[in-house]
């Protein structure tokens, strides 16, 4: 059984969101609570408004990305998939698809599953396309 996701994973899914949602969250608190009419030549009202707005869909955006993101080893027979509290293997024949994407600076892994599993149907992931290649090569 072999890695082939990225460490950054890891980093990705947890360290990212949990820091950004605590900075952001204290930010956004303080800026509901204390008392102010005006940020330069916003009125308080827009500002608390535009606050919101970009913390809620800062939460959307990593709910429906950085938090999806899981670790994938593969092995002979299977592919085993984890998002770090669950753990599921999956036999290639349940596999429809694996693709490689550039995105950013990240090489983005998408496995698609002919039925949905525990994990859901879609699987992205963080590839280390080094690791990648060299299960590829040995089998």
């Amino acid at each position: 059984m072999e890695r082939v996701s990225s460490n950054q994973t890891l980093f990705l899914k947890f360290f990212v969101p949990v820091f950004w949602i605590v900075f952001f969250g204290a930010f956004t608190l303080s800026s509901l609570f204390f008392k102010f009419s005006y940020v330069g030549n916003i009125p308080a009202l827009y500002f608390r408004i535009g606050v919101i707005f970009f913390y809620v869909s800062g939460l959307l955006m990593f709910f429906f990305t950085l938090m999806r993101l899981v670790r994938v080893e593969m092995g002979p027979d299977n592919i085993y998939v984890t998002n770090y509290f669950k753990h599921v293997q999956y036999p290639y024949s349940s596999v429809t698809s694996l693709e490689v994407s550039r995105f950013a600076f990240l090489n983005i892994g998408v496995v698609e599953l002919k039925e949905n599993g525990l994990l859901g149907k879609i699987l992205n992931f963080v590839v280390n396309k080094g690791r990648l290649e060299d299960f590829w090569e040995k089998r």
